[in-house]
């Protein structure tokens, strides 16, 4: 990681003539890309490292020709020579969805929405002239392969794990014809891929967009259907119905002449289903092949997004097959599979979560229950022989930061998530009253508390139980 930090700052000083004050790495998302913020007297900066080279040209591409178009996207200020590293705008860290969590479905988060749907239409189509689709990742177009490969991602991730019983060649014939209807819109532009509220970052009440590598020539409306049917930001129907027709109204003043709108929301309404699909073949994936605990609980979210729209849209076209299956998969049945019991007020249940010190010894169980889980920490970094870090704990942000970042503390945690939870679903519906989670390490101040806390915030969130944490040692953390 210090070769990497050295490199930027010798990259930021050969554009700023200066060097930062500070270089932190923020935290890794899903791809394989590294990103580090620069600090100065000034301003903040963003720089990328990333091994792919190909990933990173075409994003450098992509953001200088949207932005010689004056398009809402960072500015690229530096790349080194061999294209591992490029330092780019620093737009903020506010995105339209922590606006939209921190606001609630109000005027004011609508606003960004319809802001969003108009710089859309402008990237799409005046990003679309000239550009050069010869630097997209994975295909120049996203045509009948591209859509083949997410029904077909949807099928092996997510539908074939139920074990259903279904006619195999009646529903790849209907998916070859659902992609075949796809393809034949009359209106492709730039196609961001990834059009959802945590790409999109509000500034001063204006709206940027980021995370666009993945673009391709391709249908107006999949973007469209990205951002308004994103389940995590449950937009209600009528938000969704009246920022389509916004949208389209913003696409009007742009094309030589307006859509044919009855024809352009049946197609619509077709990306949404594509989408809608190739979200759930991703949790599946990650959730019940990579047993990633976030993606697990977002499963019933997107079932029951999916669930709303089989039985109240339609896409113009009859897939027989395909469709007795979509109503299978989101019968509650199948949503219940996955859905984890919720505790209550009345849920006799507490989970007792306890950090502690090895050289203290781990606490005892005064409920009589003989103790339960002890985790051993000690296995991972400890960022208390840091000096930076030795006087904080696991409950602040520098601590966290290094934990998820530069340990393996996340995996850690997957696996203490897939252990808990089942005992935790057991003993809420056996009515059980009492639960001990313990987390060791050798002062139990670093990353025994951050485990706990992350643990009891994990159980909340996902059951709703009562949960109380205890930092043993706290009394003899080093202050």
């Amino acid at each position: 990681m210090q070769d990497v930090v050295d490199e930027i700052k010798k990259l930021f000083h050969s554009f700023k003539n200066t060097m930062p004050q500070r270089v932190e790495k923020l935290q890794q998302s899903g791809s394989d890309r590294t990103y580090y913020r620069i600090y100065t007297d000034e301003n903040t900066y963003i720089a990328a490292h990333n091994l792919n080279i190909r990933e990173s040209d075409t994003f450098i591409y992509f953001s200088r020709h949207f932005g010689s178009h004056g398009l809402p996207v960072p500015a690229i200020l530096a790349v080194n020579n061999d294209h591992t590293i490029y330092i780019q705008e620093d737009l903020g860290t506010q995105s339209l969805l922590n606006k939209l969590e921190e606001h609630g479905h109000n005027d004011y988060t609508y606003s960004l929405f319809e802001k969003s749907l108009q710089k859309l239409a402008l990237i799409q189509i005046k990003g679309h002239q000239g550009l050069d689709y010869g630097y997209s990742l994975t295909a120049k177009e996203f045509g009948k392969q591209a859509i083949m490969s997410d029904l077909l991602y949807f099928k092996y991730y997510f539908l074939d794990t139920l074990k259903l019983p279904y006619d195999k060649q009646a529903m790849l014939d209907d998916f070859e014809a659902l992609s075949t209807y796809l393809t034949r819109t009359e209106h492709k532009y730039f196609m961001f891929r990834d059009f959802q509220s945590r790409n999109i970052i509000v500034r001063e009440d204006e709206v940027y967009f980021i995370d666009y590598q993945g673009g391709m020539l391709g249908a107006l409306q999949y973007d469209v259907a990205s951002l308004l049917w994103q389940a995590k930001a449950e937009l209600t129907d009528g938000w969704k119905n009246s920022l389509l027709v916004f949208y389209m109204d913003e696409i009007d003043k742009l094309l030589e002449k307006p859509v044919d709108r009855n024809i352009f929301t049946s197609q619509y309404n077709g990306y949404v289903l594509i989408r809608l699909l190739q979200v759930m073949g991703a949790y599946g994936f990650r959730g019940l092949f990579e047993r990633k605990a976030h993606f697990l609980s977002s499963i019933p979210l997107a079932l029951k997004n999916l669930q709303w729209f089989v039985q109240n849209k339609r896409i113009g076209i009859v897939t027989p097959e395909f469709d007795r299956v979509l109503r299978i998969v989101t019968g509650d049945e199948i949503i219940q599979r996955f859905q984890p019991t919720i505790a209550n007020a009345e849920t006799p249940l507490v989970v007792r979560i306890n950090s502690f010190s090895y050289k203290k010894g781990q606490p005892a169980d005064e409920s009589g229950n003989g103790g339960g889980f002890v985790f051993d920490c000690r296995g991972i970094l400890n960022p208390g022989r840091f000096d930076a870090y030795k006087k904080q704990s696991g409950k602040d942000k520098n601590v966290q930061d290094f934990l998820e970042q530069q340990t393996r503390m996340n995996d850690f945690l997957n696996s203490v998530f897939d252990l808990t939870d089942i005992t935790v679903e057991d003993y809420l519906q056996r009515g059980f009253d009492n639960l001990m989670i313990n987390f060791g390490c050798t002062g139990g101040q670093h990353r025994s508390v951050f485990a706990a806390e992350q643990t009891a915030r994990h159980l909340r969130n996902k059951y709703k139980v009562k949960t109380i944490v205890t930092h043993t040692n706290q009394d003899n953390w080093v202050r």
